[in-house]
């Protein structure tokens, strides 16, 4: 029997099957049930029916199918399936139950919440806040080259693939575990566990996602990124939310490991990053390196991005991700955002000879657009600095946090009529969508470093960059595509008509004096 009851709603034409889920211990259900059972065995077309119908309800859709090519199509449409031509109670009771929890998890991830605010709440209610003897681990987990589906497929196949990912989610998780979908292509999950178990499990999600989506006829493959933070003896749960917030941060980030792991609490305590800001920008500890950004079609290098470094007293050199979360923080985001900023500006506006020329992109956060005094502010960075508008990229970054899009645009398009330009970072990863190219006044998307190495592998990666490069040219964009890092990547997205790149295949981020060496090197 189901050990807990699960409520059935029994699709058009499937009334036969009633007796048998009353035997397997679950009950008949209306509006509310948890289940849409369909009898797809006669015909398996009617499972896209009934698919239709559990996504609008928010319900598992248990299809009972008679082949294996029955339990394809039933899967291709986001569903559970038995492929019984005559299910037995067993084999029914334990489908019940995997598709009742499943529902109850999808039940808590329809609306799309912000860790820290419902999704924390959940986390709290699962783990307590700081129970020393009961290990918990919260990760996040965020498919990356989402929104390349949705160009390719249309948004009605992501949204299923979302719902194929939080299905492989729970099947891999405890029974107990939560899962809550957070800023549209991520979720939320929390397991009472730890240590080796709980990395096994990390392992398994990994495992779960990195395998082909199918849709329709057609696969789909999908990158995943995910941050990891192990509970200590009472940490509250809102502190291993954002922990593993920032691990994940630094996942999307690097080149490397998939899978980023936060730093234990007395680790990040004992730097006591948040402190130290207040002085670093006064001692100028703070300080920029440039990434070339190099034509494709020549191989000039006509422009850089700022990057932030740290060079910290005690710790050494620290990067962006670990600067702005202890800016975060300290609240001091909108202040170390200017200071990079300015710095970056006014160094490039000093520069002579051949790097005079070059454009300098600076990125510009989510909360900066949101200030109310964002256009006069940032014109008034460039003209402090003295270099000349033309030169400089506001690059917007954390795109996917930007929830007024038209007021966003509306501050982008004053500065583009100041002789700025425009540019969105990290196209591709998740965090970024279709709606910004539309809306957002652009003259730059950037490809993201998941979507490039994908080119030279497998043919389907070459067209969904395709697809991204096409829709930039018809929006009249220029492309930029990140982390390229050997020539076979670079001739073939030169072939395919992106307009530049960044990446280790010219040089990483360098100071001003590796700068002036490269750029005076590549234009002898």
């Amino acid at each position: 029997m189901v050990s807990e009851t699960v409520e059935v709603a029994l699709a058009e034409g499937s009334e036969a099957l009633a007796a048998l889920v009353t035997t397997a211990g679950a009950r008949s259900g209306g509006d509310w049930a948890e289940v849409l059972l369909v009898d797809a065995r006669a015909d398996q077309r009617c499972v896209a029916d009934a698919e239709a119908i559990a996504a609008t309800a928010r319900q598992a859709l248990l299809a009972i199918v008679s082949d294996q090519c029955g339990a394809a199509a039933a899967y291709e449409a986001g569903a559970t399936h038995v492929s019984l031509g005559d299910p037995t109670t067993e084999s029914l009771t334990l489908a019940l139950r995997f598709a009742g929890r499943y529902a109850r998890r999808l039940r808590g991830t329809g609306r799309m919440r912000r860790a820290g605010e419902a999704v924390e709440g959940a986390v709290t209610r699962f783990i307590g806040d700081g129970d020393p003897a009961e290990p918990a681990t919260v990760a996040l987990v965020a498919i990356t080259r989402f929104d390349t589906v949705n160009a390719a497929f249309g948004r009605e196949a992501g949204d299923q693939l979302l719902r194929q990912a939080a299905a492989r989610l729970a099947a891999v998780l405890p029974p107990s575990a939560v899962i809550e979908r957070d800023h549209g292509a991520r979720f939320v999950i929390a397991v009472r566990e730890g240590g080796d178990a709980a990395r096994a499990r990390v392992a398994a999600i990994e495992g779960a996602l990195g395998r082909g989506f199918t849709l329709g006829c057609e696969e789909a493959r999908l990158g995943v990124r995910i941050g990891v933070a192990h509970r200590e003896a009472g940490e509250p749960a809102r502190s291993l939310v954002t922990r593993a917030t920032e691990a994940l941060a630094n996942a999307a980030a690097g080149d490397g490991a998939n899978v980023r792991f936060a730093p234990r609490l007395h680790v990040t305590a004992g730097l006591d990053l948040a402190a130290d800001l207040h002085r670093a920008i006064d001692r100028r500890e703070i300080d920029i390196l440039f990434q070339p950004q190099v034509m494709l079609d020549s191989g000039r290098i006509t422009g850089v991005e700022a990057l932030a470094r740290w060079e910290h007293p005690v710790h050494g050199v620290l990067g962006a991700n670990t600067l702005f979360s202890a800016a975060d923080r300290a609240g001091l985001g909108l202040a170390l955002s200017e200071h990079i900023q300015l710095l970056a500006l006014t160094r490039a506006a000093a520069w002579q000879g051949q790097l005079a020329a070059l454009r300098v992109a600076v990125n510009v956060t989510a909360a900066d657009l949101a200030r109310s005094d964002f256009v006069t502010h940032f014109l008034s960075l460039v003209e402090r600095s003295g270099i000349a508008p033309s030169r400089v990229t506001a690059e917007v970054t954390e795109s996917g946090f930007v929830t007024d899009l038209p007021l966003a645009a509306e501050r982008l398009e004053q500065l583009r009529a100041r002789g700025l330009r425009i540019a969105i970072d990290d196209f591709g990863t998740g965090y970024s969508s279709l709606a910004y190219l539309k809306a957002l006044p652009l003259d730059y998307l950037k490809v993201d470093r998941s979507l490039t190495k994908d080119i030279a592998g497998a043919p389907r990666a070459r067209v969904v960059v395709r697809g991204i490069l096409d829709i930039a040219a018809g929006l009249g964009l220029q492309t930029i595509a990140e982390g390229v890092e050997n020539a076979r990547e670079r001739d073939l997205l030169a072939a395919e008509g992106c307009t530049l790149y960044q990446g280790f295949l010219c040089a990483g981020p360098l100071d001003e004096r590796a700068l002036k060496a490269l750029v005076e090197g590549h234009r002898q």
